[in-house]
């Protein structure tokens, strides 16, 4: 008897031709839920993301309809071509570089930033079209792309302890623990707890469950104000095609476009591939022709968002929530999507969930990351050495780039020290030139 196909319900007929569900073993039912997850887990962005780029002096009503309908269109392009559970958003980090460092710090318009992420979008395009972006990503050691899941999910780490209030700044030791009697942390912890034993017993909803019962718990204990249900959405024209392509081509602006491009590249093919890994996606090799698809959607979704009016847009590390809730097809991404299109309409509703009811999700989910670690060849210090410095220096420094930037200059350096320069794959020396010589020009600071 196929235990499998009684284990798996089938699908509808359509369904199953788009997402080829049978195949990766899971159900509608399963994939919705997987969807609905990562949903919860990123519908921060769509708050968050105006709230920042309104300090560039964008108008907030306009981005928030960008950041909706750019998330939408991005997830829906990954879901219907690459078919994989991975959605995506304008990116955490990179809209804080765009308003606090080229438009408060260079003295830009938004109108140029956005043609300078306009530009990059298209050189992030043009190397995934040629073929160049997938030879780097082929180029990339075994060791390095299990560094790249670990450091990801360290840096979901502190991001999810961040937003729980579990850690806090200090002047003195940068961070330290953070005051454990606001409710909102409690919930928190509570809440990890929950996530924890829930899925220890085997509960398929777990992440979810958790989510849920915090924000429902936020409305009693932790202040959380019902916003309503309904709302018109603003308009879009203040930031429809406001971009200024001739001002973005300045000199001061080429070095941001560089900047962009390799943040973008690194970042997005970093999360792309340790999501997949999670989801079991990813061959041993690296490479795949559904990973091609997926790296030409996030790129095609960088400039379309600069024409919307919203920063760089990103594959989002918060997608292996649904991956570990079971999300292993295009079907989960595609949720997503329709789910942003919702968040126009029903924005005071998704804007119940406060950050602390999906820190928990986060953080439960970063643990299980780490446990790539043990796939390394422990043996061969050349190896183990760059991985843990690209891990480490990702939460350390925030920034997914940086990480890597000092993986890889250890790696060439270490294998070339050592005699074992013939190892390293040429995409591996000219990435880490590119670094080196960002960070003697740049100093390191961006």
């Amino acid at each position: 008897m196929d235990t499998k196909q009684d284990t798996v319900a089938a699908p509808p007929n359509l369904l199953e031709r788009l997402f080829k569900l049978r195949a990766h073993g899971t159900t509608v039912r399963t994939e919705l839920l997987a969807g609905l997850t990562t949903f919860l887990t990123m519908a921060y962005i769509v708050f968050v993301n105006p709230s920042i780029l309104a300090d560039a002096g964008m108008p907030k009503g306009s981005v928030f309809v960008a950041t909706c309908l750019i998330a939408a269109l991005g997830s829906a392009v990954m879901a219907f071509v690459a078919n994989w559970p991975v959605a995506l958003a304008p990116g955490m980090g990179l809209n804080a570089y765009f308003a606090y460092v080229v438009v408060q710090g260079m003295g830009y318009t938004w109108q140029a930033a956005l043609g300078a992420v306009f530009i990059s979008g298209l050189c992030f395009l043009a190397v995934t079209l040629t073929g160049l972006r997938r030879i780097i990503v082929a180029g990339i050691p075994r060791s390095m792309r299990i560094a790249l899941t670990v450091g990801i999910g360290l840096f979901l780490a502190i991001i999810a302890l961040k937003n729980a209030g579990v850690v806090a700044a200090n002047p003195a030791t940068f961070v330290t623990l953070g005051d454990l009697r606001q409710p909102g942390t409690v919930l928190a912890v509570l809440g990890f707890l929950m996530v924890a034993v829930l899925s220890a017993r085997r509960i398929k909803a777990a992440l979810l469950l958790t989510i849920l019962t915090v924000t429902g718990l936020s409305f009693v204990f932790a202040g959380n104000a019902f916003q309503g249900i309904v709302s018109a959405p603003p308009s879009l024209a203040p930031t429809l095609f406001a971009l200024d392509i001739p001002g973005a081509l300045t000199g001061g602006l080429v070095n941001v476009i560089l900047v962009l491009f390799l943040v973008e590249l690194f970042d997005a093919t970093g999360t792309l591939m340790a999501v997949a890994n999670r989801a079991g996606l990813l061959p041993e090799t690296g490479r795949s022709a559904a990973l091609d698809r997926a790296l030409m959607a996030d790129s095609a979704a960088i400039f379309a968002g600069s024409l919307l009016g919203t920063s760089s847009t990103t594959a989002y590390l918060e997608s292996a929530a649904g991956v570990e809730e079971g999300g292993r097809t295009g079907l989960t991404a595609a949720t997503v999507a329709v789910l942003f299109l919702a968040c126009l309409f029903f924005a005071p509703l998704a804007g119940s969930v406060p950050a602390y009811a999906t820190a928990p999700a986060l953080f439960y989910v970063a643990c299980l990351m780490l446990r790539d670690l043990t796939a390394l060849d422990w043996d061969d210090l050349t190896e183990v050495i760059p991985a843990c410095v690209t891990a480490l220096l990702m939460p350390f420094t925030y920034s997914i780039a940086n990480g890597v930037a000092f993986g890889f200059i250890t790696y060439a350096v270490l294998k070339g020290l050592t005699g074992r320069a013939r190892e390293v794959k040429p995409v591996v020396w000219v990435i880490a030139a590119v670094f080196l010589f960002k960070f003697v020009e740049s100093g390191g600071a961006h």
